[in-house]
């Protein structure tokens, strides 16, 4: 054991003590992941293979994987799954990379702590969507779960580009409120979203049960704070390039939460109009992740570790606000 202990300080000695280029790709590493992940599970949905290994934790009685017996279902769901393999991994490496920096960079060791301690629950809950046979509601929640984590991994990304949260709010108080409503109006959008696609056709297997609740219906509601999202976001990019100041970081989120939306309305009418298509559902499941992640980056960006002079000069009580 003695002799053990060099080796062991020299693997430690070799872990960061500073944000670097190693830092930054396991942050991006862990947020890329988090977006697999949403393909992943929506491939399995889309395909009919949500029961392709019909019981948890074994793929099937007996077995951890699938058997040749079970075909092609077996294998995309049994591959979603063992893609939890690699998201354990990059946790385990985020976690290791600001282990040595948590004095001074707490926030990031907080977030790759609770970024691993999210993989047993999302664990637990995908056994349980299992053993409910696709309940739409357990499946929803698996879903939230993932974005919420979509969430968690922007924020680490963003914070090892800009560093600890900002001391004072860099922009007047009517745009950071517009800010939060945007943020809600997506939230709301999500979960609008999430039980469309519970009455939906594509329940991930031939004899799931729906929702019960009204498609056609759903799918108008869900447009509505999409919509208002855009208005929002359209708002947020033109105060942005008028009242930010120096803060160019929130004018390029902005702009690309604005594209994201785009793209995502695009896919949505598409989708719709041709009668709901896998790979489109597909498209659209991911880019409502990137929707999250990229209206993550905008609220962080709202604070700075400095008065920005829009700000100062428009709302000089509300950057006296310290946290």
């Amino acid at each position: 054991m003695k002799a053990d202990a060099p080796r062991l300080s020299g693997l430690v000695g070799l872990l960061p003590t500073v944000v670097d280029a190693r830092v930054r790709f396991i942050a991006w590493a862990s947020l890329v992941i988090q977006l697999l992940l949403i393909g992943t599970g929506g491939a399995v949905r889309l395909t009919g293979s949500g029961l392709g290994c019909p019981t948890w934790p074994q793929c099937v009685e007996g077995s951890l994987t699938n058997t040749p017996e079970m075909g092609i279902h077996g294998v995309i769901e049994f591959a979603n799954r063992a893609l939890t393999g690699v998201v354990v991994l990059i946790a385990i490496l985020a976690f290791l990379a600001v282990i040595r920096m948590r004095a001074e960079r707490l926030d990031l060791f907080v977030i790759t702590l609770l970024q691993g301690l999210s993989i047993p629950l999302q664990a637990v809950i995908g056994g349980i969507t299992v053993l409910t046979g696709l309940n739409s509601y357990i499946v929803g929640l698996h879903f939230l779960v993932s974005v919420a984590l979509v969430v968690l991994t922007a924020m680490l990304v963003f914070r090892v580009y800009y560093g600890p949260r900002g001391a004072v709010m860099s922009m007047p108080r009517w745009y950071t409120a517009l800010a939060y409503l945007t943020s809600l109006l997506v939230a709301m959008t999500v979960i609008v979203g999430i039980l469309t696609t519970g009455s939906g056709p594509h329940a991930g297997d031939a004899d799931t049960p729906r929702n019960g609740l009204d498609t056609d219906f759903l799918q108008h509601l869900h447009s509505w704070p999409a919509y208002a999202t855009l208005g929002g976001t359209v708002l947020l990019v033109l105060g942005a390039f008028t009242v930010a100041g120096t803060n160019a970081r929130l004018r390029r989120f902005t702009l690309i939460l604005l594209a994201v939306e785009l793209v995502q309305i695009a896919v949505g009418i598409t989708q719709a109009r041709l009668g709901l298509p896998e790979v489109l559902v597909g498209a659209h499941m991911v880019l409502a992740g990137a929707l999250v992640g990229a209206m993550t980056v905008v609220v962080l960006s709202l604070r700075s570790a400095v008065v920005e002079p829009a700000a100062a000069a428009s709302d000089a009580p509300l950057l006296a606000d310290r946290v």
